[in-house]
């Protein structure tokens, strides 16, 4: 995929996981949240040609670009999404966390694509 695909597929997936959560369809909205991150972390990674191509590759570019930046929201976007990437497997996040981890995965997806040039 090239960076505006993975842009592109990063904007879908979080307008879907807005849809999924809307009605209910909480593992599913989990994934799609999920999957907004990790798009927009390989967006960046694929730019500045940074390895991302493993679950524990993608997780460290986006940890390193957070660091770069020395940006918190991204430090905790990153555990946020990666909060709703487990919960996709085994739906243990309680209703209140999923209200306060949303939105930071939103603002992570948001700042990370404002970081693609």
């Amino acid at each position: 995929m090239l960076v505006r695909d993975h842009t592109q597929t990063a904007q879908e997936f979080l307008a879907a996981s807005d849809r999924e959560f809307a009605v209910g369809e909480t593992l599913q909205a989990s994934e799609k949240l999920w999957g907004a991150a990790a798009h927009a972390i390989m967006a960046v990674a694929q730019q500045r040609e940074l390895e991302h191509g493993t679950h524990r590759a993608l997780i460290n570019a986006g940890r390193q670009i957070a660091d770069e930046t020395d940006n918190d929201q991204l430090r905790l976007g990153i555990l946020a999404a990666q909060h709703f990437h487990s919960n996709f497997y085994n739906g243990t996040m309680e209703d209140e966390d999923i209200e306060y981890d949303r939105p930071l995965v939103h603002r992570f997806v948001t700042l990370m694509l404002t970081l693609v040039e």
